[in-house]
């Protein structure tokens, strides 16, 4: 059977032709970030699909630049001391993976310290990194780009925290609108003089200052930063969520307020341990919820997202052509995803007409997702056949993918699930499932099972597949197969095609043709 990349057909209709390939996405496709903040330094190399990339490598030091920085004026002499080691070593492992050049970032503590532009001299003369230090605005508006590489459709509000400062930036249509820093970081909070009242009083006076220049801000709220990931797995444990993806996890105002609740009256060192939260970070999770606190209150948004992507993100998105920024980046890296793994490139596009009769009516965000399971149906062949089921439902819940909700994962994951087993009673995904709606999981099985079907019917790709036909008023499904094609049709054929048929309560029907 002859493979042909998918990149060999024509365009693609309803999603456009793949872009990866492209020799100006294949520019971006292995981009090193370093990013210098009043907490942490870390370093970022992305990978792959260049709309949605890879974090080839991710590596952090807990520097705390930031530390005593509002009584000092200076930067924390130990945490520039690491931070320099931690510069000397990103540097080296750039140069050794043939990296052209590393993307060094710096932001409030460096920006506001005396010696910050001594740091900046020094890094230079001993590494050859040249750091660029952007002001409040600039910072917020990277973090914000940083969200929309992975909401493209994205709008409301982001709020950026650091070590130092918050951000705040307003999104829509694509674009980064209003911006502003202020001095609401968790190094600066725990510096106030006058304890928690005194320090909840600065956060409200700030806040309200801020709304007066943001203005309403009544959409969504996007929260990006190591202190907010950080509550957000303390949610998690406080509502025993099933799956521990941070990004696209989302929270209610209540939820929020319940969760403050919870870290008050507990002991930290125990949440820390069942969380997974680093020590140095849970210590400032009581300045970080006091902020979210009054975020909310100040705000009031309809609803509340965590973003693993932020300001290294943005620096990756700065980068790309607006052809590359407006592609769908779950449709990107699945197509990614079957050029590299799928034994029949571009049988997906394939599958996806074969499969598209029996959701006729499905709306446009559904369409999408299941145009992702059939680009994804064959990407985890190589997993042991007694294991593909739930190595397809772990490799979609669990994978480095962006513009998809936490419920569409498990749609996808469902039913690629079914597109290797017919049955999911006993699964170990049982509480995963409830994140989706009945009617979600029944469309999943459908979907799986005309998935196992239809990956039977692997044909040349010039050559005419099955098509199905479905009449839901009369409960008929047929099947429409060339003549050429009917060797295929065997007995275990029959029996997923009379499976599906059963999923869509409809009596199934053959029909050879030419």
């Amino acid at each position: 059977m002859t493979q042909t990349a998918e990149t060999d057909f024509p365009d693609h209709g309803l999603f456009g032709k793949p872009i990866f390939e492209d020799p100006g996405a294949r520019a971006l496709s292995r981009v090193g970030v370093v990013d210098i903040g009043s907490n942490s330094v870390r370093m970022v190399i992305f990978d792959g699909a260049a709309r949605s990339p890879a974090y080839f490598y991710n590596e952090k030091v807990m520097c705390e630049l930031g530390a005593g920085l509002s009584e000092t004026g200076r930067l924390n002499p130990l945490g520039r001391v690491r931070a320099l080691a931690a510069l000397h070593r990103f540097k080296y492992l750039a140069e050794d993976l043939g990296l052209p050049t590393l993307h060094a970032v710096a932001t409030a503590a460096v920006r506001e310290a005396k010696d910050g532009r001594d740091f900046c001299e020094q890094v230079k003369a001993e590494t050859g990194l040249i750091i660029n230090v952007v002001n409040g605005e600039e910072e917020a508006r990277l973090s914000a780009q940083g969200v929309l590489l992975g909401w493209p459709g994205a709008y409301g509000l982001i709020c950026d925290i650091g070590g130092s400062s918050v951000e705040l930036a307003e999104i829509g249509g694509g674009k980064v609108g209003r911006r502003m820093t202020s001095p609401l970081g968790p190094l600066k909070l725990r510096d106030i003089k006058g304890g928690r009242r005194a320090r909840k009083e600065h956060i409200k006076k700030t806040m309200e200052e801020m709304r007066d220049k943001m203005g309403p801000q009544r959409d969504r709220l996007f929260l990006v930063g190591g202190s907010w990931r950080a509550f957000a797995r303390l949610d998690m444990l406080r509502r025993s969520y099933p799956l521990n993806v941070l990004h696209e996890y989302r929270m209610t105002q209540s939820q929020v307020r319940e969760t403050i609740k919870f870290i008050e009256q507990n002991d930290a060192d125990e949440l820390r341990s069942k969380a997974g939260v680093s020590g140095s970070r849970m210590a400032l999770i009581p300045y970080a919820m006091d902020v979210l606190s009054r975020l909310i209150r100040t705000f009031k948004p309809k609803d509340i997202a965590i973003s693993s992507y932020g300001i290294r993100e943005g620096l990756l998105y700065e980068q790309m052509p607006q052809r590359l920024r407006d592609r769908d980046p779950l449709i990107e890296v699945s197509r990614f995803a079957e050029a590299k793994d799928a034994r029949l490139p571009g049988f997906g596009k394939h599958l996806f007409d074969f499969v598209m009769p029996l959701f006729r009516s499905a709306p446009e965000q559904r369409v999408r997702l299941i145009k992702t399971a059939c680009l994804l149906h064959d990407v985890s062949w190589r997993a042991h056949p007694d294991y593909r089921a739930e190595a397809c439902f772990e490799y979609v819940t669990r994978a480095n993918m962006s513009g998809i909700k936490h419920s569409e994962r498990v749609f996808i994951g469902l039913a690629l699930q079914h597109r290797y087993r017919n049955k999911r009673e006993g699964s170990r995904f049982n509480k995963l499932y409830e994140l989706l709606d009945e009617r979600g999981q029944e469309q999943a099985e459908i979907l799986g099972k005309a998935l196992r079907f239809g990956a039977m019917l692997w044909m040349q790709h010039d050559a005419a597949m099955g098509k199905l036909r479905y009449y839901p008023k009369k409960q008929k499904l047929e099947l429409r197969l060339p003549k050429s094609a009917g060797p295929l049709f065997n007995e275990v054929a029959e029996a997923r095609f009379n499976s599906l048929a059963n999923a869509v309560n409809s009596e199934p029907k053959v029909i050879l043709r030419g």
